[in-house]
């Protein structure tokens, strides 16, 4: 950058002392086209992705393997996006990709999973991500999934220092478990997170609360804000708690 802006400048000479060199309106513009002309980087946001992959999961697992690119794209304005996959399935198997700002990368892993039966595995996810942010802030977790199967005092705890560290939990569910909803309300509550239902008929309602806590990650509460005047309802009630 210092070698774009040596090249701008014009040196000015009187004879006895030399004066501030003056930018003419054609140096700045050569140097601001080069300036845009170096490679763009991913900005500095990172948000976790997480899926249940548990059986009941595959058709669900399959539409947001489509709609991660979208959430890529929303932020491309703020400053681009990092993200991490996760997955809980099986018998005992986590997994965690590493940071990507490709959404053709997500994609193509994604595409090589295929659900298992197996139990929920939050408290894992939950670790992993506290873990995470030791190494690297983080900006959030989103999680996808259906049921809730463990300890919810330990879940808790886990979200509460997730709370703690000011990475909030972004909680989307599929069907209508009363008792998964109970648990997912509070754990995005003590993280400082937010909560949704979604319906897993709506591929465009879980793409439109994707791109909204992406467009949180990348840009904060105002560029959510922004974004949720257009927005469906879901949209809405993630920026109404996060205001809280």
């Amino acid at each position: 950058m210092k070698e774009l802006f040596k090249q701008s400048k014009t040196k000015v000479k009187d004879g006895s002392q030399d004066q501030h060199p003056v930018s003419s309106k054609n140096d700045v513009q050569q140097f601001l086209s080069k300036v845009a002309s170096l490679p763009k980087s991913a900005g500095d946001a990172r948000l976790i992705f997480s899926l249940d992959a548990t059986a009941s999961r595959q058709g669900t697992w399959d539409v947001a393997s489509q709609l991660q690119n979208e959430m890529f794209l929303s932020t491309q304005a703020l400053g681009g996006l990092n993200v991490q996959l996760c997955y809980f399935r099986g018998f005992g198997e986590f997994f965690s990709s590493d940071w990507q700002s490709n959404p053709d990368e997500i994609l193509r892993i994604m595409s090589t999973i295929q659900c298992q039966a197996g139990a929920t595995q939050l408290h894992r996810l939950l670790q992993h991500t506290i873990e995470e942010n030791q190494s690297r802030k983080i900006k959030g977790l989103i999680y996808i999934g259906d049921a809730m199967e463990e300890n919810i005092d330990v879940l808790a705890q886990l979200a509460g220092k997730l709370g703690l560290l000011n990475v909030p939990l972004f909680m989307f569910q599929e069907r209508h478990d009363p008792v998964a909803k109970a648990a997912f309300t509070e754990l995005s509550r003590l993280s400082g997170g937010a909560y949704c239902q979604f319906d897993s008929a709506s591929a465009d309602q879980l793409k439109e609360l994707l791109k909204a806590v992406a467009i949180y990650a990348a840009g904060g509460l105002k560029a959510l804000q922004d974004f949720s005047a257009g927005a469906s309802s879901g949209v809405k009630l993630i920026e109404k708690q996060l205001r809280k």
